[in-house]
């Protein structure tokens, strides 16, 4: 009897004692391992997410491109703009220019590592990011966007000093004070980053691949773990109150020092003039943080796709285009000095 002979026997003999309601559950089996294969592949970071965006109405996809580039084209001349008055003007050669002109260049990284993408999908039909790209933009995002608050906290305090200490200004927000906290602001923005981002490398994600936002932002991510994410949103939370309201805090405290300090002052003018210098930085401050607590400040079952949308489209597009326009036109030293820019690139 032939090798072959006796291997057709022997698959006939095993087909003929397997019992046929015994078919479903040897399918079914089959079928949970293709399952459990699939999503180990998928937890190993070897595919991607997809962005839905603002809108997944087709219709919508080239207005908002064409909004959203605007947007962003604004956002860049208005900050590059302000950069370069405040380095071509000696007058603005201070240190509430200083902070001013590094929050501008601040916000012109924080929305190109957005906005550009986001108007990719626009006008894509796949809308995918790499699963490092999102950890990446995740990073840069979170990164550019804390030193972001710590340049408004570190604003608020040279308005503290000069209001409040006049006499000790120049000592106390000395140039080289002034690069020691920019460089902190980055530190400890680019720390926390490093932190966040490592934590969301830890966790796996099985099913759904699709990202309810325009970016890859902490909360929609976590949102899609098939990971146990109550330690990461506890995690997450107290390191966000740690590092975001220790600026904010900050600010509030210099403010209140401020209007007491203003409060004391005898006339009507003085006071005018005292406060006149902090009005743009306020609405900075409103506007930037207003959104962010918004977003970030509730617990993840709290999370909705549309209202957070659209908060997070303050902070991260309208906010850094209305900068330039809050600090120029509220400001006669910022006027002089765009003015003389445009002079001076005109003739």
């Amino acid at each position: 009897m032939s090798y072959f002979y006796r291997l057709k026997l022997m698959k006939e003999a095993v087909l003929i004692k397997l019992p046929f309601t015994s078919l479903p559950l040897l399918l079914q089996t089959l079928s949970r391992k293709s399952r459990d294969m699939e999503t180990k592949n998928y937890s190993s970071s070897t595919s991607g997410f997809i962005l839905l965006g603002l809108s997944s109405n087709p219709q919508l996809q080239k207005p908002l491109f064409a909004i959203f580039l605007i947007m962003y084209l604004v956002t860049v001349v208005g900050n590059v703009l302000i950069i370069l008055a405040i380095y071509s003007d000696p007058r603005l050669q201070t240190p509430m220019y200083f902070f001013l002109s590094n929050l501008s260049f601040m916000d012109i990284c924080f929305t190109t590592v957005i906005v550009p993408k986001m108007l990719v999908n626009f006008l894509s039909e796949t809308k995918v990011i790499s699963y490092m790209g999102c950890l990446v933009q995740m990073y840069v995002f979170m990164a550019f966007g804390n030193t972001d608050s710590y340049l408004l906290a570190s604003m608020a305090i040279d308005r503290l000093v000069a209001i409040c200490n006049p006499l000790h200004y120049d000592v106390v927000m000395n140039p080289r004070h002034c690069l020691l906290m920019l460089l902190g602001s980055c530190s400890i923005s680019h720390l926390h980053s490093l932190f966040r981002v490592l934590l969301m490398s830890r966790l796996s994600f099985c099913a759904s691949h699709v990202i309810k936002h325009f970016f890859c932002d902490t909360q929609p991510v976590l949102k899609l773990s098939c990971s146990d994410t109550s330690s990461s949103q506890m995690v997450v939370m107290t390191e966000t109150l740690a590092v975001i309201v220790t600026p904010f805090l900050c600010i509030i405290f210099s403010y209140l020092r401020i209007i007491v300090t203003v409060l004391r002052i005898p006339s009507a003018a003085g006071k005018w003039k005292a406060f006149s210098t902090c009005g743009s930085h306020l609405t900075a401050v409103s506007l930037f943080y207003g959104s962010i607590i918004y977003v970030y400040f509730r617990p993840l079952s709290m999370y909705s796709v549309v209202r957070d949308r659209v908060a997070t489209v303050m902070y991260t597009v309208v906010t850094p285009m209305l900068n330039p326009f809050i600090y120029s036109l509220r400001n006669k030293d910022m006027k002089r000095g765009l003015k003389k820019l445009w002079d001076r690139i005109y003739w």
